[in-house]
């Protein structure tokens, strides 16, 4: 098959905002009032197993912020954590929603995501319409940058490496797909973004994904 016949996707930071970084954490630990310097310790121990899918949301949270009687409840803290998920400013799903409709394109994501936040996004923002893979941490076990991640897609997928494009708007984990031959895209926005499918041959009518959001529920 030539050219690019599966296009993979981060997600937040291309299509949402970060489900649970540094910035969506210091909202929520100074909206309860915690001491932030505790938690991010806290956090830090017990990141790469949540994301992992080895702990679950409920020992992250006992580890991180229930290890002491609070005030607020567990459901109270994760509904905090859920409302910082917002669809992006200048978002990547316009294009999305374009190619997924086109139906001419093998559409997964792969990205870094506990699991109780993955699922509660794909649901809110009705991303499962749109993909047809879902290569999150959370299910493989790893985590990029790790070229194994991308290598899990592409056998999964069977596809070879120059017949995918992967979507990510941090520079490592692009780097990490490149190295393995797939066509890397830094993402800088969506005109940005339109310009590098196109480039890449991905067929795209440019009036089409500009302000179109996906519908919250």
């Amino acid at each position: 098959m030539d050219g690019i016949s599966t296009i993979l996707w981060d997600v937040g930071g291309v299509l949402l905002t970060n489900g649970w970084d540094r910035q969506q954490r210091d909202a929520v630990v100074a909206r309860f009032g915690l001491d932030p310097a505790d938690f991010e310790q806290r956090h830090a121990e017990v990141d790469q197993a949540w994301e992992k899918d080895e702990i679950g949301v409920d020992e992250y949270l006992r580890q991180t912020v229930f290890f002491e009687a609070r005030a607020f409840s567990q459901p109270e803290f994760l509904d905090a954590m859920r409302a910082q998920s917002r669809v992006l400013n200048d978002s990547g799903i316009g294009i999305l929603r374009q190619l997924a409709a086109s139906e001419e394109y093998v559409l997964a994501t792969v990205n870094n995501e506990a699991r109780a936040l993955n699922e509660y996004r794909l649901t809110k923002f009705n991303l499962l319409d749109y993909f047809d893979a879902f290569f999150s941490s959370c299910y493989l076990g790893l985590r990029k940058p790790d070229w194994k991640i991308y290598q899990v897609a592409l056998d999964v997928l069977q596809r070879d490496p120059e017949q995918a494009a992967f979507i990510d708007d941090r520079p490592e984990n692009v780097a990490a797909a490149v190295s393995l031959g797939i066509h890397g895209i830094r993402y800088e926005g969506a005109a940005k973004l339109a310009a590098d499918l196109q480039q890449l041959g991905v067929a795209l009518e440019q009036d089409r994904f500009h302000g179109l959001k996906v519908q919250e529920a």
